[in-house]
């Protein structure tokens, strides 16, 4: 494939997320796990779910609080700390690796930062733009049955008059993930879920009822820190910050913590140690089906406390994944033997592996287990929940659809583990890969752009089948479509109409 064809394959990829899917089949898909009702999100952004209402729980002001407030609270103050640390430490990076790049805010600069001066800005707050149930999350932490996120984007609440040209919207999330049970709540596992899934969330008795600023247990942060357009030298690129901050009941302030599976690759690239501890413990057996059923929980002392995503990174291997060098080559963490023989003693010892097959298949994981890896997944940008945008003026200015592929295709898999909270069963916590989700019995997605339809993932298979990988060879297109591979080296492609 020549360079501008699968340019324009990794571009689609990145983007195929914000065009319209069918409303109603992703409502359907949404039911019982996420709120992104315009109408709903605006009554519960004017009410106790307003961001500086559940942080702030003596403030019963009607004015919202600009992010000039929120981040002189006590409580935000290590947040801003840390995000100003980053943007330093990310500047300086770019300055010792593309000195002949220049970087800055405004688009003068080849490197065009994110302007930190309206994230604590007067004129700026964080809106209520989802709210999204993570109780298949539950394995996690059983005494809180999960998690509850409310998902805040950055908006613009004054802008100047005749200012047109400015999008309300900024590039910013803020996740303020929730216990779905409070401590020491009586309520069960089955009747949270039982609640979500009976009807409508936000009704009086709904699930939402039973959250408020006690639930709080962490911030998540996704903010696009720059943005390098086309040029002769390079093409586009959008570079990710993610950060996450524990809630310190005590000191009543949230504290900069280590990021769920973020592998701090650099250390371990860089002490050998480290490497042979980080080695031995994932491929022991029990770790490694964890690691293949996505449910993996790595030790803090193994991951950083913040990444950078960059976008897009396209299907072949690349530097810009955080898993990259990891597997095979000279100073890496794992061999092919490694591999091999972790997943035939796994087998052997009675173990069934359903997603990692293959040394392809454990580099795959060891990719989208990570934040930052799964967010260069199937994403919108660098984001898998933009969010609904009710306050804007003009629907044509609007988010076309309020999450990415990868969020509307684990939708079944999060239904599916309510429903068996619900009724006292044991739920099956297991995922799929980033790109290709479970169908799990289901025929929902079948034909669909999140599974087997126009613009899915999949895999090139070989000649003979045998050659096909057997972590992939699963990864077909539905009849009609054909798969097309979007790079030089890898077999992951997307389904498009066969060609004549």
């Amino acid at each position: 494939m020549s360079r501008a064809p699968r340019f324009l394959a990794i571009l689609f990829a990145l983007l195929w997320g914000v065009l319209p899917a069918p409303a109603a089949q992703d409502a359907a898909l949404e039911r019982g796990a996420a709120i992104t009702d315009p109408a709903t999100l605006r009554e519960l952004d004017g009410g106790k779910f307003r961001l500086d209402r559940m942080l702030v729980t003596e403030r019963s002001a009607d004015t919202p609080l600009a992010n000039s407030e929120l981040f002189a609270l006590p409580s935000m103050a290590a947040v801003r700390q840390a995000i100003d640390s980053e943007f330093d430490r990310y500047i300086a990076r770019h300055n010792a690796s593309l000195s002949k790049e220049t970087i800055g805010v405004g688009q003068g600069f080849d490197f065009q930062l994110f302007d930190r001066t309206l994230l604590y800005s007067q004129e700026t707050r964080f809106v209520l733009a989802g709210i999204v149930n993570r109780m298949d999350r539950t394995f996690t932490a059983e005494a809180s049955c999960g998690e509850i996120r409310l998902i805040y984007r950055l908006t613009r609440i004054n802008k100047a008059a005749g200012d047109d040209a400015a999008p309300p919207r900024l590039p910013m999330t803020l996740n303020l993930v929730l216990k779905a049970r409070g401590e020491g709540a009586a309520i069960t596992c089955s009747e949270i879920a039982r609640r979500w899934l009976g009807g409508e969330p936000s009704a009086s008795g709904g699930p939402l009822d039973l959250i408020d600023y006690q639930n709080i247990d962490r911030i998540e942060t996704n903010l696009q820190i720059a943005h390098a357009p086309k040029s002769s030298v390079r093409d586009f690129r959008t570079d990710y910050l993610l950060k996450v901050f524990r809630y310190d009941r005590q000191a009543r302030a949230f504290v900069e913590s280590p990021m769920e599976n973020q592998i701090d690759r650099a250390r371990l690239l860089a002490d050998d140690g480290f490497k042979r501890e980080f080695r031995a413990w994932l491929l022991d057996p029990v770790n490694l089906v964890a690691f293949d059923r996505g449910t993996v929980l790595i030790p803090e002392k193994f991951l950083a406390h913040g990444a950078i995503a960059p976008t897009p990174v396209g299907f072949d291997p690349s530097d810009l994944e955080p898993e990259f060098g990891l597997v095979q080559g000279e100073g890496a963490v794992f061999s092919e033997a490694d591999v091999v023989t972790a997943l035939r003693k796994a087998t052997e010892g009675g173990a069934k592996l359903q997603n990692i097959r293959s040394l392809a298949g454990f580099e795959r994981r060891l990719n989208d287990v990570t934040c930052s890896g799964c967010h260069q997944t199937r994403g919108i940008g660098g984001l898998h929940f933009p969010g609904v945008d009710w306050m804007a003026d003009k629907t044509s200015n609007s988010t076309v659809v309020p999450a990415s592929p990868h969020f509307f295709g684990d939708q079944i898999r999060r239904r599916d583990i309510l429903v068996a909270l619900r009724d006292g069963k044991p739920p099956d916590y297991s995922r799929g890969f980033a790109n290709r989700p479970q169908l799990r019995g289901s025929t929902e997605l079948a034909g669909s752009n999140y599974f087997d339809g126009w613009g899915a993932h999949c895999y090139v298979q070989g000649k003979p089948a045998a050659n096909a990988d057997a972590s992939f060879r699963d990864w077909t297109c539905a009849e009609g479509l054909t798969c097309q591979a979007a790079g030089k080296t890898s077999r992951i492609g997307m389904c498009f109409v066969k060609s004549r």
